[in-house]
């Protein structure tokens, strides 16, 4: 029944599965629980207060959900109404010849990004399997795609990630999602300390790769997507130093359309790996040592 209804979501134009997710999420937003307590939280943080950017970032992030299932199985489709304006931003980070990392937060069409990079330049993603066995089967067969290559979210793909950037190649992975495992540090997001992934900040000192944040703007009246790029300035040697502008540079680009952030995520929670850390060390700010699980994904 999933596959079927993905199929014929897929079939719908572009705008009105847009819309029908606007409408969607404007709904479950009027519901009283935690997906709503959330949004209003995280998004008072960043200083977005009035109810009616509540409201917008509550259909934006339906129609975010319901424009996937065109995106999986329409890919050419998407892709052909994706644009940059951006491409000097790609232009300079190609000329340092030592791979790019790619970040793209949950802004916007994140589906999109790795989709757009593909057409012209092979890119490895690290990929998380779905719970259910059910979505896992539609994602897997949505990555099958010529110059997209998935790894695992494990050492494996560490190692895939290690061995392409030193290649000259390109990875991408997420770097708005708190690391349930794995090394993570503490910093300021908005104002508030979140726990941040830590990969790419090491990737780059080891590999002289250079980092940019992606995103898709999604335009009215299902127009497409512009793509944005921009290049994280030079890395500090501090673990939380690059985290933290990591997360400056996530700030420039979510405050451009700030209502297509997926603000009901739960951005400011902390693993267990990290809590146990810090009752022991309370100034410590990441996980280390025995307190690292074998799997660093994200």
């Amino acid at each position: 029944m999933f596959m079927l209804f993905i199929r014929l979501a897929a079939r719908l134009p572009l705008w009105w599965l847009q819309n029908l997710g606007r409408i969607a999420g404007l709904a479950l937003y009027a519901m009283p629980g935690r997906y709503a307590r959330r949004l209003r939280e995280n998004a008072r943080q960043a200083g977005y207060v009035s109810r009616r950017f509540r409201y917008r970032a509550a259909a934006e992030t339906g129609a975010m959900i319901m424009e996937i299932p065109r995106i999986w199985l329409r890919t050419k489709k998407c892709t052909d109404l994706a644009f940059t304006t951006d491409q000097h931003v790609l232009e300079a980070a190609r000329r340092n010849g030592k791979g790019i990392i790619f970040l793209t937060p949950h802004l916007g069409c994140f589906e999109i990004i790795a989709r757009y990079l593909a057409q012209d330049h092979p890119l490895t993603v690290m990929y998380r399997p779905a719970r259910l066995k059910f979505v896992e089967t539609v994602m897997r067969q949505s990555r099958r795609l010529p110059r997209l290559i998935t790894v695992p979210a494990s050492f494996q793909g560490v190692r895939e990630f290690l061995k392409t950037l030193r290649a000259g190649g390109d990875v991408g992975l997420l770097p708005d999602q708190v690391p349930k495992t794995g090394d993570g540090a503490m910093a300021p997001f908005f104002g508030r300390d979140a726990y941040t992934v830590t990969l790419p900040g090491k990737l780059a000192r080891q590999t002289g790769a250079i980092i940019v944040m992606a995103a898709g703007e999604r335009l009215s009246y299902g127009k497409g997507w512009r793509i944005h790029f921009v290049q994280v300035p030079v890395l500090p040697e501090s673990v939380q130093q690059q985290a933290a502008l990591i997360n400056q540079t996530m700030e420039v680009l979510i405050r451009r359309f700030p209502e297509q952030y997926l603000w009901s995520y739960h951005r400011y929670k902390i693993p267990n790996c990290a809590k146990t850390r810090q009752a022991a060390m309370p100034d410590a700010t990441h996980c280390t040592g025995t307190d690292r699980p074998r799997d660093p994904s994200y």
